[in-house]
């Protein structure tokens, strides 16, 4: 599945999976703004299946949340994961609410990237003959997305299975990403348009992220 070969997407081993990371979100999804950082980063572990073992309880709040920014990202809710095992994050990303990944192949994002509201990434793909697809029963299959470094995805942005996002690249609100952007670019539109090059340090003009 991970290397996108053909799968039964019914497996009983992938729907028992599917079924643990789904209750993981909700647990998550269930968790406020009263939470400590300490609580959200246990739930958004248990969504990617992540056993490493946490650091020592700091009495201290701040401190205690501060252990956390070198070792995970900060996500809002709500979140739907589909698998949860092949989402990857880098530390110091940021995700915000409303974020859908199909993470049938590896999705994999980068330290410091920005997520606005309602993202979508999708891996999944199914066969374009219908006899083929067969309702359900078909096989169906996936491409990794990967999402570099540094990068800021606009709110509402969708991003297709196979995409590569470079280093540092801005990809702008309600955009659809269906083919890969080179680092340091900024792409807008259906589909995403490379419309000039970024360069490093450069200040500018903001765009909207929603």
């Amino acid at each position: 599945m991970c290397a996108g070969e053909p799968y039964e997407a019914w497996d009983k081993d992938l729907q028992a999976n599917r079924v643990r990371c789904y209750n993981a979100c909700k647990a998550f999804n269930a968790l406020g703004m009263g939470n400590t950082r300490r609580e959200k980063v246990v739930a958004w572990r248990a969504i990617i299946d992540d056993e490493r073992p946490l650091p020592p309880v700091n009495p201290d709040p701040e401190q205690d949340a501060a252990q956390f920014e070198l070792t995970d990202p900060v996500v809002e809710g709500p979140i739907s994961v589909d698998h949860g095992q092949n989402f990857i994050v880098e530390p110091g990303a940021f995700l915000n609410f409303g974020l859908v990944v199909l993470d049938t192949c590896p999705v994999k994002v980068g330290a410091r990237t920005l997520f606005g509201p309602d993202i979508r990434i999708y891996t999944a793909l199914h066969p374009l003959e219908p006899a083929a697809r067969n309702g359900l029963k078909g096989p169906e299959f996936g491409k990794p997305v990967t999402i570099g470094q540094d990068c800021w995805i606009g709110g509402s942005a969708i991003i297709l299975a196979g995409v590569t996002i470079g280093n540092g690249s801005t990809i702008g609100a309600g955009s659809v990403v269906t083919r890969d952007i080179p680092q340091h670019s900024l792409a807008v539109g259906n589909p995403a348009r490379v419309i000039r090059t970024l360069a490093p340090g450069e200040k500018g003009e903001v765009l909207s992220e929603a």
